[in-house]
């Protein structure tokens, strides 16, 4: 049994849908269970409804009437005139949005975005699972969050993984004997049957928890790339496939910011040794990237490039040494205001940090910060991140760079950096 995890880009439009049941079509392996992000940039547009919505924004009614046209019209693209079961299916899932933005908002933030972000992976699963059907390819639409059990963490919900094991193995592994599954990434549910999410670009994770607990032969996750690439086309005009990966070095890769998988996806995989392979949507025949158990070092440097990234350096108001006692309470904060960082440095009397600028949560830290520390903050700066280095790789991307802070390991060389 195999499983597919296909992201928004793969379902962007109708001529996309139709691509992705070609490379379901042409699967002759077995059973197979299929992962699907919401389409396109819907998620976007979610999180831009949501924080209308909170905010008592004139535009909430605009931009939700902005996301169910869009599906109608890609319905429309697939099914022509057809009165289709999954127009009222679709229309009954936006329902729920209907019923939430009506009244007040209430309830805490993360768990309004769960309710509402989470709508876009269930109505993109149930057009591909008609489209399916249609194209007479048996198929079984479920929800993920009868499946994937997590706590009540809104926007970064911790998998409960005895309970999702037991329930998966015993209700969804049965129905994989008739049908290809379709199901939702990014989601799961609470005890009280509450929607969370598992952290922006969640859906590679859902795919992975699935794998595993049904003890799956491979995942195969579908981009618009050939496979894992040494760099970011988007900063190079010349990359390398990396043909193939042990899983330490993924680990390594994700972690540091590559997005071609999210950083969550491997360990799952690894426990149970279950290989994972990065292909093409758009190239389907190729080989891609396939990341195992096998130990084999990089045949080549890889970069990963970071933009919008603050540096906060810490220091103690008397001069003390930054100690035990002292990062305790400063990562403490981080954890407190759901900060991650990206790269540290530590001396006698600061600590220096790398983190995603997210500009309302920084504030707020650098306020709980200041009441102990001096703190000082700098915007605008890049990370790059040059797993396998030489001073030769380095060189080449510090050009007309300021190095403000610069970590290395023995294959690991971290930079945060500004223009001169």
């Amino acid at each position: 049994m195999d499983i597919f995890k296909f992201g928004g880009a793969s379902v962007k439009d109708a001529a996309g849908i139709r691509n992705v049941a070609n490379i379901i079509r042409d699967y002759q392996n077995g059973k197979l269970l299929v992962v699907v992000s919401a389409i396109g940039k819907i998620t976007n547009r979610l999180e831009d409804l949501t924080y209308a919505y909170l905010s008592h924004s004139e535009n909430t009614t605009t931009i939700f009437e902005e996301i169910k046209q869009f599906h109608f019209q890609l319905i429309d693209k697939l099914f022509g005139g057809e009165q289709n079961s999954v127009y009222d299916d679709v229309a009954n899932t936006f329902v729920e949005i209907d019923w939430l933005i009506e009244e007040e908002p209430t309830e805490h933030p993360d768990y309004i975005y769960d309710q509402i972000v989470s709508i876009g992976e269930v109505v993109s699963t149930k057009i591909l699972a008609a489209w399916l059907n249609k194209t007479e390819n048996k198929t079984l639409w479920v929800d993920a969050r009868n499946y994937i059990q997590t706590d009540n963490t809104y926007r970064e919900g911790k998998v409960d993984w005895p309970k999702t094991n037991q329930i998966i193995q015993k209700d969804l592994a049965p129905l994989l004997e008739d049908n290809i599954i379709v199901t939702q990434g990014f989601i799961g549910g609470t005890s009280e049957n509450y929607t969370t999410t598992l952290g922006r670009e969640g859906s590679d994770y859902s795919a992975a928890i699935f794998a595993s607990c049904l003890d799956a032969v491979a995942l195969t996750i579908w981009k618009d790339v050939p496979g894992v690439l040494n760099a970011d086309p988007k900063w190079f005009d010349e990359t390398e496939k990396i043909p193939q990966l042990s899983y330490h070095d993924a680990i390594e890769l994700t972690y540091y910011g590559a997005t071609v998988i999210h950083p969550k996806t491997i360990k799952p995989l690894q426990n149970k040794g279950i290989p994972l392979f990065v292909r093409s949507f758009i190239e389907p025949t190729g080989k891609g990237t396939a990341i195992t158990k096998d130990s084999n070092p990089l045949p080549t440097p890889s970069f990963i490039f970071k933009i919008n990234q603050a540096l906060i350096s810490i220091f103690p108001k008397d001069y003390s040494f930054i100690i035990e006692e002292n990062l305790s309470n400063i990562f403490d904060l981080f954890h407190k205001h759901k900060i991650k960082i990206n790269t540290m440095l530590n001396s006698a009397i600061s600590f220096s940090v790398s983190v995603d600028d997210h500009e309302r949560q920084i504030e707020k830290l650098i306020s709980d910060l200041s009441n102990d520390f001096t703190v000082k903050y700098n915007k605008n700066l890049e990370l790059v991140t040059i797993r396998y280095y030489n001073q030769q790789t380095i060189d080449r991307v510090t050009v007309d760079k300021d190095i403000l802070l610069e970590v290395k390991s023995r294959h690991t060389c971290q930079m945060v950096m500004k223009n001169m």
